[in-house]
């Protein structure tokens, strides 16, 4: 892994976007029936997730 690669992991981490590549480990090994999503929907899943709560993810 070159060093933008695991500078952009680390930036990624460090706001809570998790990362594809671990997500589409994971669903190899643990659901092998399912497809994973692409890239672009699961990013968007993940801050629909995250911020698209009641009240567009702010406490107030």
């Amino acid at each position: 892994m070159n060093w933008l690669s695991r500078l952009r992991q680390i930036g990624n981490a460090m706001v809570g976007m998790p990362s594809y590549d671990a997500y589409v480990a994971h669903m190899i090994a643990k659901h092998p029936d399912r497809e994973p999503m692409d890239e672009v929907t699961f990013f968007r899943e993940r801050q629909q997730a995250r911020y698209g709560g009641k009240n567009g993810g702010r406490c107030c």
